[in-house]
């Protein structure tokens, strides 16, 4: 693309009840627009990462046999009412509404209730399991506190996936295989690392559950963490009890504030029994169908990265779901910048490289701290210095280092970069 067409422009100021640096700088950088308090516009940039962040769960939940769909977000009164989740002192989150013929409606919070219904639909035999579904949708939650920017929305985009099993074993494999596929897609997006597992409470869900918490600085959650031996528990579910069954004490674990970036809820054969999905099992027995649901949250994410991923000039995004893979920035005025800048684009195009193009008339400073808010991971500077000594300048966005390339070897050495990073380009 090239930044001239580009509709969005970085701005300096952002609203004055935005106190979250993630919804900061993704709206100086032009990737989000605040509507209110917990609700945001993704614009072309921020739609980008937003898919890309996607692309990496979808691959991996399609690695473990999930198969996507998508399904309403309104929700039946009538349906909640059978596992008594309508009742607001159960579930104090629900967005409601009335239709024109005054029947209550509720916006999709989660879809357990939902999807156990129209299961009924597809399981009757144990033969038919087991099976899991997955999608991504937006959700809404009436959240007390919306000061998070996108890490806690009101309206927000969420991978939600359920399984559904015939016996405890094979529910239970399947609800420990998620536990890597997360991991994976974690260290996809560089935060592996610093991402646990965490024994948690179940909320609104189940009594217990696991979350997986990402050490985060700006985070909401506080975590009592042992990296060496990858254990975390939420400081909500802290005892002795819980500290004895994961094998640690008191004193092993660190407190630590951590941003929730993934949950896992083992319901067991409760839910089914409330909902009335049963199957007959090799003796002909109806059976309650055991079932598991498995969140991630797309958006926060977003926000996440952010706050894990800048500095002080702006953002600094991993190369997996940067908006572009490299920015061209064109300094000079000279035609032999302006013709050297367009053919590197064009080419790189060609080749399926994704491109960010500064060719507006703005100075270089201008340039340059536009790119460095933006946060493409690598820069090409085109000048006419550069260019005069036949060179082009590669710089790193997150590392800060520079590099001087022969502008005949400058295509070669982005493919290298793209090789290394596991994207090539489609026609390379």
């Amino acid at each position: 693309m090239r930044q001239s067409k580009l509709f969005t422009k970085t701005r300096k100021e952002v609203p004055a009840d935005e106190v979250a640096k993630n919804a900061m700088l993704l709206i100086r950088a032009g990737y989000i627009a605040k509507e209110m308090a917990g609700a945001y516009s993704y614009l072309p940039l921020g739609l980008k990462v937003v898919e890309k962040i996607k692309q990496i769960v979808r691959e991996e939940m399609d690695a473990i046999d999930g198969q996507e769909l998508i399904m309403t977000s309104l929700q039946r009164k009538e349906l909640w009412e059978k596992t008594g989740r309508w009742d607001e002192s159960v579930v104090d989150v629900w967005f409601k509404s009335e239709l024109r013929s005054g029947a209550a409606v509720g916006f999709g919070w989660s879809h357990e209730e939902p999807i156990g219904e129209m299961m009924k639909n597809y399981i009757s035999s144990y033969k038919d399991m087991p099976v899991s579904v997955y999608q991504f949708q937006t959700k809404f939650r009436n959240e007390v506190r919306a000061k998070s920017g996108v890490m806690r929305g009101r309206e927000f985009v969420m991978k939600d996936m359920y399984s559904f099993c015939a016996d405890e074993d094979s529910h239970l494999a399947y609800y420990e295989s998620v536990k890597p596929a997360y991991m994976k897609v974690y260290k996809r997006l560089g935060i592996g690392e610093d991402t646990f597992v965490t024994f948690a409470a179940g909320g609104a869900f189940t009594k217990f559950s696991h979350e997986f918490q990402t050490i985060c600085n700006t985070g909401e959650d506080v975590v009592y963490l042992n990296k060496e031996k990858r254990v975390a528990i939420n400081e909500e579910v802290l005892n002795d009890e819980i500290l004895e069954s994961l094998g640690v004490t008191r004193k092993e674990l660190t407190k630590t504030n951590t941003a929730e970036v993934g949950n896992i809820f083992n319901f067991g054969q409760q839910k089914a029994s409330e909902l009335g999905l049963a199957f007959k099992d090799k003796q002909g027995k109806k059976v309650p169908v055991w079932i598991g649901s498995y969140g991630i949250g797309v958006t926060r994410l977003v926000g996440v990265l952010v706050e894990k991923f800048s500095d002080d000039k702006g953002i600094c995004w991993p190369s997996s779901v940067s908006p572009f893979a490299f920015h061209i920035l064109e300094i000079g005025k000279s035609n032999e910048a302006g013709r050297f800048a367009s053919e590197l684009y064009t080419s790189l195009s060609e080749r399926g490289i994704e491109v960010l193009w500064d060719d507006r008339d703005r100075s270089a400073g201008e340039k340059f701290a536009d790119a460095d808010l933006i946060g493409i991971p690598y820069q090409i500077i085109i000048s006419d210095r550069g260019l005069s000594g036949g060179e082009v300048e590669l710089k790193e966005r997150l590392t800060g280092k520079t590099s001087f390339i022969n502008e005949a070897d400058i295509i070669n050495t982005v493919l290298k970069i793209l090789k290394n990073n596991g994207n090539a380009g489609k026609n390379s």
